[in-house]
């Protein structure tokens, strides 16, 4: 049997296994923001210590800014001290930072693949959960804690226990109006937001292999809500054309070929084991919706909401919680739900293609009244293109706001947030409680084409009547 891609890339970082049975995992690429990093920065000076490798560090702001109105200093004190803190923090240590003036500032998952800072085999490291976004690239990208942040600052290496892989074949085709968005959700909602626990997953078969680069993301960003520790797929040639060009990678045509070359030696063989197999018919996914509380309390948009029955005996207890946090009945049609927010946006669905999809389904239709809906663009130069396109002009015909770049809604850490029982139909990862912005607001996970279709509908809509 030969190797997989998780197993070359960990072999190839490993640099020693410690006494604790983990393993001193070398990280190549380092990404910071501004939330998870300023106490990391203070506990290096507190020891008088250094950044180790500089140069494979990079920074950028997006969870606290504003999408509205960007005048220093920041309306909200704590943001500002966070800005603050990053715009010292990356001078005094002499790391890279796009700041919200430089032309990649962006959501820190958007920006690393836009700048080709993110490649095939690397092994990645975040203060952030979505880190396995990267993962789309054939490489092994892990979300970290403020603690680890330091650890790679000062050392450029992790403690890490090795998981399993589990290899998640999705097969045959997806129907219109069924996006990379319904697969990450279906999937979590087969094994459960702690089935990947102890595991990487590997996600393939013809449906990924003809996802484009930001449909790979969307799916290998939500890997964490299904509890596994990152998710991956092996580098193809969509890979590389994605790559070619970028500012971060090679430019000659040599030395990108060189890169290739490596790149594709690291993808699975063609008889790799794996711990665990699962196999999944893409025909059958349907545009699905959240109803509960977490990734996993989800159904297809033309189903019913389930009963606490319907869950075995452990899980029903939370099942009950959700129905009475969300105030939804067992037993009544997902779509037609009311929403009284719509957003496109955060890491999971904010590139250029997910606007492309929402502004299609809109059409020329208007926002249906009462209803505030928002597209906040992952980066400057998604936003950027997007205009150069015409996007902005269709979603501000239809009564959409169009902000500038940054994380907005997804976590709220800005002014960007719900109102008391707002419901949201959300393009983002998560429906905790609370996660918008509100202690009592709610949040239906979904496509951005189903985001649109709920904006103009004023409820949870099949978005494939809508495109035919």
């Amino acid at each position: 049997m030969s190797q997989n891609l998780f197993e070359k890339v960990w072999n190839d970082h490993a640099v020693r296994d410690l006494p604790s049975g983990q393993a001193q995992l070398f990280v190549g690429l380092h990404l910071v923001h501004e939330v998870t990093s300023p106490q990391a920065f203070q506990m290096l000076r507190d020891r008088g210590l250094e950044v180790m490798y500089p140069e494979r560090t990079f920074a950028t702001v997006d969870h606290i800014v504003p999408t509205v109105q960007l005048q220093r200093p920041f309306q909200d004190g704590l943001a500002e001290e966070m800005m603050t803190a990053i715009e010292r923090n990356t001078s005094d240590f002499g790391i890279s930072f796009y700041d919200m003036d430089a032309e990649y500032q962006g959501i820190v998952h958007v920006i690393g693949p836009e700048l080709g800072l993110t490649q095939p085999g690397m092994t990645i490291a975040c203060g952030d959960s979505h880190t396995s976004t990267h993962g789309a690239f054939g490489n092994i990208a892990f979300g970290i804690g403020t603690s680890q942040v330091r650890d790679v600052l000062a050392t450029q290496c992790l403690a890490m226990s090795k998981p399993g892989v589990r290899r998640i074949t999705v097969h045959g085709s997806l129907a219109e109006g069924v996006y990379a968005k319904d697969v990450i959700l279906s999937i979590i909602r087969l094994l459960g937001v702690k089935g990947g626990v102890g595991y990487a997953y590997e996600y393939g078969g013809e449906v990924v292999d003809r996802m484009s680069m930001e449909e790979r993301m969307s799916v290998c960003n939500m890997s964490i809500e299904g509890g596994a520790r990152c998710g991956y797929v092996n580098p193809d040639q969509i890979t590389f054309d994605y790559l070619r060009g970028r500012p971060k990678v090679p430019s000659a045509d040599s030395e990108f070929e060189r890169a290739v070359d490596w790149w594709k030696s690291r993808a699975s063989g063609l008889d790799a084991e794996y711990d665990d197999v699962v196999d999944i018919d893409g025909s059958g996914i349907a545009p699905t919706v959240t109803w509960g509380v977490n990734p996993g309390q989800s159904a297809a948009v033309d189903e019913h909401i389930p009963a606490p029955a319907d869950f075995p005996e452990s899980e029903r207890s939370g099942v009950e919680e959700a129905l009475e946090y969300m105030d939804l009945m067992s037993g009544r049609p997902i779509a037609g739900i009311p929403v009284d927010v719509a957003f496109v946006g955060s890491c999971t669905n904010s590139r250029i293609s997910d606007l492309r999809e929402a502004a299609r389904v809109i059409g020329g239709r208007k926002v249906q009244a009462g209803v505030k809906a928002l597209v906040v663009p992952g980066s400057r130069a998604v936003r950027k293109q997007a205009e150069e396109e015409g996007l902005h002009e269709v979603f501000l015909e239809a009564g959409f706001e169009w902000r500038q770049a940054g994380c907005s809604m997804c976590l709220a850490m800005n002014p960007d947030k719900l109102q008391g029982r707002e419901v949201c139909a959300s393009s983002s990862n998560r429906n905790f409680k609370g996660r918008q912005g509100s202690p009592t607001g709610r949040t239906l996970l979904m496509s951005p084409a189903m985001v649109a279709a709920a904006a103009v509908a004023g409820e949870v809509t099949d978005v494939r009547s809508l495109l035919n």
